[in-house]
Parts: C-alpha cells; sequence; structure tokens
C-alpha cells in the first residue's frame, strides 16, 4: 500500500506532493556527485567517503547559514532557481576560509506549501551552487508547514563540510607587517543586508521590473545576482602562492570580518581608492542616506573575499586570478599595532 493520508492533507500537508519533489530533483542531485558520494536522495542520512589518504592529519571544517530576506526578491520576482547558490555560497565561502576543500552539502526547505515545480526550482540553483563549489549536495529536507509560512513563501538554510590536512589550516599566524591584501571582486550585493535595502529601494511589486540604466538591468535582477562562489579559484591560488589567511567579506561588512582573519597587535589598512566601484552601494548609499561606516560595517562594497599573502606574491596572485576568470585587485597591507581594520 502506498503512503497516502487524506486526514494529514486535509490539514494542510500532502505527503504524495513530498515525493513528486524528491522524484523531480533526482536528476539535480546526481549532476553534483563527485568521487566519495555513497548514498542517493531518500535515504535517512547522506553517505560520503572521503578519500583522506594523501592528508597527515584531516580536519573537517563545516560551516552553516541561510539566505535571509533576499528571499523577498525571489518571492516577488517568481524566479527561484538560483536562490540556492546564495545558500551554497554562504556556507561554503566560509568553509575555505579555513584552507578546506568542501566535500558535501545538505539544504533545509521550509514551505507553507509544497508545490513539486517550484521545489525543482529551488533546489536545482542548489544542485549549481554546489557544481560550483565542486561539492556534492547528499541529502537535505523539505518540510510542509502549513500555518507557518505563507503558500507562497518559504526559508532555506544549509550547511556544508569540508576537510584540510592540519598543517595547511589558514589561522593567520603568519600574517606580518607589509603583506598585502587581495580583494576579490563580489557579484553585488550577495546576500547581506537585505532588510536594510528593502527598506532603502522600498521593495515591491512595481518596482523590482523597473530598468535602471546606471545598473544595465532593472532593479529586481541586480538584487538578485546571486552570490559568488569563490571556492575553485581559493584552492587553485592556494597552489600557487602561500595564502596566509583568508575572509569572506559577508554580514558585518569589512568592520567585522576582516579582524577575523588577523592575529592580535595586527592592523589591515584598506584604501578605498582601490575597491571596484560598483553602482548599487552608490546608489543605495545616496537614497538611503547611510553613512560611510555603516556602508562599510554592512555590505561587501564590492569585494566578497580577502585573502593575506607576501607583498613579493601579490602581483602573482592578482594576475593568477584574474586570468582564472575571477577579478582581483590588491586593496591594501597588513601593518604592526593596533587591532582590526582601517579604511583610508
Amino acid at each position: 500500500m502506498k503512503s497516502y493520508s487524506e486526514s494529514y492533507k486535509a490539514a494542510g500537508v500532502d505527503v504524495t506532493a513530498g515525493y513528486q519533489a524528491v522524484e523531480r530533483i533526482k536528476s539535480h542531485v546526481e549532476r553534483t556527485n563527485i568521487p566519495g558520494v555513497l548514498s542517493g536522495v531518500g535515504g535517512f542520512g547522506g553517505l560520503f567517503q572521503p578519500d583522506l589518504s594523501r592528508m597527515k592529519a584531516p580536519v573537517f571544517v563545516s560551516g552553516t547559514d541561510g539566505v535571509g530576506t533576499k528571499l523577498k526578491l525571489a518571492f516577488l520576482m517568481g524566479k527561484h532557481d538560483t536562490i540556492g547558490i546564495d545558500c551554497v555560497a554562504m556556507c561554503v565561502n566560509d568553509v575555505v576560509c579555513c584552507g578546506a576543500k568542501p566535500l558535501f552539502f545538505l539544504d533545509y526547505l521550509a514551505v507553507g506549501k509544497n508545490h513539486p515545480e517550484g521545489i525543482e526550482q529551488i533546489v536545482s540553483g542548489v544542485a549549481d551552487g554546489c557544481v560550483q563549489a565542486g561539492c556534492a549536495l547528499v541529502g537535505g529536507e523539505t518540510a510542509e508547514m502549513p500555518g507557518f509560512y505563507p503558500t507562497d513563501e518559504y526559508d532555506l538554510a544549509g550547511f556544508s563540510v569540508g576537510v584540510v590536512d592540519r598543517e595547511k589550516i589558514l589561522d593567520g599566524t603568519s600574517i606580518c607587517a607589509g603583506d598585502a591584501l587581495i580583494g576579490l571582486e563580489s557579484s553585488g550585493l550577495h546576500s547581506n543586508g537585505f532588510s536594510l535595502v528593502r527598506k532603502v529601494f522600498n521593495v515591491s511589486e512595481r518596482n523590482v521590473g523597473m530598468k535602471i540604466g546606471e545598473l544595465g538591468c532593472t532593479l529586481g535582477e541586480e538584487l538578485l545576482k546571486p552570490t559568488k562562489i569563490y571556492v575553485k579559484p581559493m584552492l587553485a591560488l592556494m597552489k600557487q602562492v602561500k595564502v596566509k589567511a583568508v575572509s569572506h567579506i559577508t554580514g558585518g561588512g569589512f568592520y567585522e570580518n576582516v579582524p577575523r582573519m588577523l592575529p592580535k597587535g595586527i592592523t589591515a589598512a584598506i584604501e578605498l581608492n582601490k575597491l571596484p566601484k560598483m553602482p548599487i552601494f552608490s546608489m543605495l548609499q545616496q537614497q538611503g542616506n547611510i553613512p560611510e561606516h555603516d556602508m562599510y560595517n554592512t555590505f561587501n562594497m564590492g569585494i566578497g573575499m580577502c585573502a593575506v599573502v607576501a607583498a613579493e606574491d601579490a602581483d602573482r596572485a592578482v594576475e593568477f586570478l584574474n586570468k582564472d576568470g575571477t577579478p582581483a585587485h590588491i586593496i591594501g597591507s597588513i601593518a604592526k599595532g593596533g587591532e582590526g581594520v582601517t579604511l583610508c
């Protein structure tokens, strides 16, 4: 007898829709498979057997996050096939900051009503993010929660696990005065500060489709651009030069995230004129009358990830990243004394 409950359906939960959604996402999950995947969709746990034979002392690194109120843009625009990239990015970009290679990812999707076609769109984006990060989507959970979420809304979160040899963990202890800061360009706002963004632009169905010449696209298209995933370029860079530390510029901007990679008694001096000028940030600051400090304490301001390398390696690092298709710049340097970050 097939699983079915008329009573549960009457309460708002359709288990058969859940089974349909699982069937629709199987092909997306399969395209993320990498060596080590031992299970498919539908089990109680995702199985992964890592090859640790080349590591002296393997250390597992985990990262978890959600998409936040950027989801409101997906709801307004009816576009759900890229938001999963944001979810993966927020986790794997943190994992690679430790020098680790992400191995696998699991997502958690809570919906007001299970629309199998909509679930497929969301998970297709998660799979795209996993492919970009080179990790496997080994499982997840879809929870139908009528009365808790509106029927056409959902929440999306997830976590990733990676691995690094203990001797190769990036902990910032080798940072010294004179080192260079390399900034890797963002794709825009990424997935941070959207409560402020939505307030400033008064985001609604009326204006998300408005074409803005300064942006070269509609407001909604700009705001919904997926977070850039830096895993592959950063892992490749680590094979070219000695990377001493990495910081993912997320919520809290430069003031909160850059100090997280620095040892005590060290300051990162960032030169503002070296940062890329992206119209979305100047529009935000002007329309919202936001102080400069708050901008750099909330948004990535065009730099999604920072890396510290020796001064003599800086030009080579930037050249390698640019050739690899990841726009990068020398945006500052490391100084002795003080703590945290200064913007000049």
